[in-house]
């Protein structure tokens, strides 16, 4: 698993069963960081001619085929199927247009292990969002909380709603804070210190809450597109201290995902994501949120999204439903997904 905060490659070793219920254990995982080379490249796979992209979208599978196989020798592990989200370059769903790279024919090729890759086509194609994903690992495996809320490149919420699950996008979150944070030569704001340092600038607060997106209701996604469209534009108007925007953006960050839980009276949220290591932007939204904030331990934290496409994958390999129709806004649930079998 690739995010869009752009941390590094999340490898995940789960198993899972079912006796009536499906249950999972995180055996063993880890992040392999990105070096700048890899990180930039990610960053700007979007702007790639065709034919460079296409060879990009190869070699980002060759690499993370290795990055796999290194692991399980060096744990000496032995698995079923690989399950790869890879790296989300465009997504409109809107025009039907998706692209996931990180090719799991190569993951395939490079391990000798099946590979399931490209979750979100298949659920565009039937006019779905082809996201969020998440939901149905929510419901399946973290269903004893009313919310689960994961704070990464964007932040998304999943819940049930008059007995269907539901899910969006909620806003961005890292994907701008971490940019701001660069400007200051680090790769993220650690704890919200350069944020804390700042003040809310109240007109540009202003601005972004009358992003329309927040208004329109589910199912709706975001993605880099619609960030470069919205986001970045209104925050190059305004020429104020990087600090004082963090703070903004902090506040706005924390208004949007306490507005969206408070909407529905929920109860109970299970926080998980990088995010949830900012304290700072943990304060502001446990000062605004009306609900009990739970806060796993720190594998879930950081492992969840992993966890929950190693599921989704395992539901694909057996013809089973990982694509909930109530979620995307697609004609029907779908088992989606690009099987690759290695043997």
């Amino acid at each position: 698993m690739s995010g869009t905060s752009l941390d590094g490659l999340d490898i995940a070793f789960c198993r899972f069963s079912n006796s009536g219920k499906w249950h999972f254990e995180l055996l063993n995982a880890t992040t392999v960081p990105y070096d700048d080379e890899l990180r930039k490249s990610l960053q700007n796979a979007v702007t790639l001619p065709s034919h460079e992209l296409v060879a990009f979208h190869r070699r980002y599978g060759e690499w993370t085929g290795k990055q796999v196989l290194d692991f399980l020798k060096n744990k000496n592990l032995k698995i079923n199927i690989i399950s790869s989200h890879g790296h989300t370059v465009f997504h409109k769903p809107e025009k039907k247009i998706n692209l996931q790279i990180g090719d799991g024919a190569m993951i395939a090729a490079v391990t000798g292990i099946t590979t399931v890759s490209d979750f979100r086509s298949f659920d565009i194609a039937l006019g779905g969002q082809g996201a969020p994903l998440i939901p149905i690992v929510d419901r399946d495996l973290f269903g004893k909380y009313e919310a689960c809320v994961n704070i990464g490149g964007f932040a998304n919420v999943s819940l049930d709603i008059g007995g269907k699950r539901r899910a969006w996008d909620i806003c961005p979150a890292n994907i701008v804070l971490n940019k701001m944070a660069r400007e200051k030569g680090l790769d993220f704001d650690k704890n919200g210190e350069i944020g804390r340092s700042g003040k809310v600038i109240n007109s540009l607060l202003d601005s972004l809450e009358d992003i329309e997106y927040y208004q329109t209701e589910p199912p709706k996604s975001l993605g880099t597109e619609w960030l470069n469209d919205n986001i970045l534009p209104l925050l190059k108007k305004w020429e104020y201290s990087t600090e004082d925007m963090m703070a903004t953006f902090y506040h706005h960050t924390a208004n949007r995902i306490t507005e969206d839980l408070s909407k529905h009276n929920v109860a109970s949220t299970l926080f998980t994501g990088g995010g949830v290591k900012n304290s700072y932007l943990m304060t502001l939204i446990k000062n605004k949120l009306k609900g009990k904030m739970i806060i796993p331990e720190d594998d879930i934290i950081d492992y969840k999204e992993a966890i929950g496409f190693a599921y989704l994958g395992v539901l694909r390999a057996l013809e089973l439903p990982n694509c909930l129709a109530s979620v995307t806004g697609a004609k029907r649930n779908s088992s989606s997904g690009v099987i690759h079998l290695a043997k």
